[in-house]
């Protein structure tokens, strides 16, 4: 492909490099005060954007801004709860009134609960508490900073959904539900918004180590670094794909479209060989309480692996890397 860009470099190639540059590009991120939103801050702040930090804990937000601001980076931090509908608004009016216009958004503050249906009958509130920031949150801060993109006919959303939507993971159905309600909000908003130049990343991530670590117990599975999901959220930053799949979320859609019935044998020998929690058992936990978004495994305490759990998630990871992760 030839750059037809004219002098000033206005063509097709140099308006490309320019979406793809995230120099001066003003990216909030919510839930960064640490976690994956931390990391993922001090990733774009790396690339040159102009990072807008919000999270609950104003502390610990202004140790971040700390952070980015010694090593170079432009970092400001705005205290808020996405849950609530006046703090967002007040947060959104200081940033604007700050920084003009808001180039970008990552979704990235969330609530994981790990526990059984059967055991959460009694339980309302941890769907309601999933929803109120996994969902609504979300859609929230999307409403509030649509207008202004929009107006500027510009404007990228990332939402950090899970690998578990796409799996249907046991014991997370609180969690995973309201991933899903967000996943299909962006995919209508995005076909509304297409001629608006507004764009939306979903991001389905595997387990990430996090310090949410302790409530969900041992799972079994394998987990990724913080700073692997900051570098995958920079690349929905640039890239703009309209989602990015890990290649064990695109072989468990294949496999419940082609065998939906030995998905859910294989999901259910799964939940009997991976036991509750203790917290889920209802056992005295101090669970934290926090803005991050993925499930967590806790720090690694080995224990004998049932031998039909091995061979399983053998067979599993073998099958899973001769599929390609998604990125569309």
């Amino acid at each position: 492909m030839t750059d037809t860009s004219d002098p000033s470099g206005n063509g097709y190639l140099a308006r490309r490099r320019a979406r793809r540059d995230l120099t001066g590009k003003h990216v909030v991120i919510t839930g960064a005060s640490s976690g994956i939103g931390r990391a993922a801050a001090v990733a774009a702040a790396e690339k040159g954007a102009v990072v807008i930090l919000l999270a609950r804990r104003a502390d610990e937000l202004s140790t971040v801004v700390d952070e980015i601001t010694a090593a170079g980076g432009s970092a400001f931090g705005y205290q808020c709860d996405v849950t609530d509908a006046d703090s967002v608004e007040q947060a959104i009016d200081a940033i604007l009134g700050a920084h003009g216009h808001v180039d970008m958004l990552v979704n990235n503050a969330g609530r994981s609960i790990r526990r059984a249906v059967h055991r959460s009958t009694d339980r309302m509130h941890d769907f309601e508490r999933t929803m109120a920031v996994n969902y609504f949150g979300a859609v929230r801060m999307t409403l509030a900073l649509l207008p202004q993109m929009r107006e500027r006919r510009d404007g990228h959303i990332v939402n950090i959904s899970s690998a578990g939507v796409q799996v249907a993971t046991p014991r997370f159905a609180a969690y995973l539900a309201s991933k899903a309600a967000l996943d299909k909000f962006a995919e209508v908003t995005a076909a509304e918004m297409r001629s608006s130049n507004i764009t939306f990343t979903t991001i389905h991530m595997p387990l990430v180590r996090t310090p949410m670590i302790t409530p969900s117990g041992d799972q079994g599975t394998g987990t990724q670094s913080a700073e692997w999901a900051a570098a995958t959220i920079v690349r929905a930053l640039t890239e703009r794909p309209r989602r990015i799949d890990v290649p064990l979320g695109t072989l468990a859609e294949y496999g419940n479209l082609v065998a939906p019935g030995i998905k859910e044998r294989v999901l259910h020998r799964y939940y009997r060989a991976i036991p509750d929690s203790a917290a889920a058992k209802g056992e005295t936990v101090v669970e934290p309480e926090t803005t991050d978004v993925e499930i967590i495994t806790p720090q690694r305490h080995r224990r004998p692996v049932p031998p039909a759990v091995r061979v399983t998630g053998t067979a599993l990871r073998r099958a899973a890397r001769l599929v390609p992760g998604t990125h569309w």
